[in-house]
C-alpha cells in the first residue's frame, strides 16, 4: 500500500496550497456581506481563483485515490494535510509551533504510515 504515499502527498499539498491561497484572498477582500462590493472583490481576486483552481485540481485527484485505493487507507491519508498545513503557516503566515504541535503532527504521520503499511 506504499503506492497510496505520493498521491496523498501530492493531494495534500494541491489542499493546503488551497487554503493558502484562499487565506491570502480574504484578508485582501472587504467584510462578508451580501453587497455587489464584496461579490465583486470575490470575482477580481486573482488569489481566490487560484484557490478554487487548487481545490479543483485536488478533487481530482482525491477521485483517483479513491477509485485505486482501499476507502479505508485513502481517507486516513488525508490528514497528513495537517503536516503541510503546519508547515504552511510558519512559512507563509509566520506563525509559532509549539513543541506539543509539532508532536501532534509526528504522531499523523506515524498513524499515516502504519495505516499505509
Amino acid at each position: 500500500m506504499w503506492r497510496i504515499i505520493p498521491y496523498a502527498i501530492l493531494q495534500c499539498i494541491l489542499l493546503t496550497a488551497g487554503q493558502v491561497f484562499l487565506k491570502f484572498a480574504m484578508t485582501r477582500m472587504p467584510a462578508f456581506s451580501w453587497t455587489r462590493e464584496f461579490w465583486g472583490s470575490i470575482l477580481t481576486n486573482w488569489q481566490f481563483a487560484a484557490s478554487g483552481l487548487l481545490f479543483g485540481a485536488a478533487s481530482l485527484l482525491w477521485m483517483y485515490i479513491v477509485k485505486h485505493f482501499p476507502f479505508s487507507t485513502a481517507y486516513p491519508m488525508a490528514s497528513l494535510c495537517y503536516v503541510f498545513g503546519m508547515l504552511a503557516a510558519i512559512l507563509f503566515f509566520h506563525e509559532e509551533v509549539s513543541v506539543w504541535k509539532w508532536l501532534g503532527v509526528a504522531l499523523i504521520v506515524l498513524g499515516c504510515m502504519l495505516i499505509a503499511k
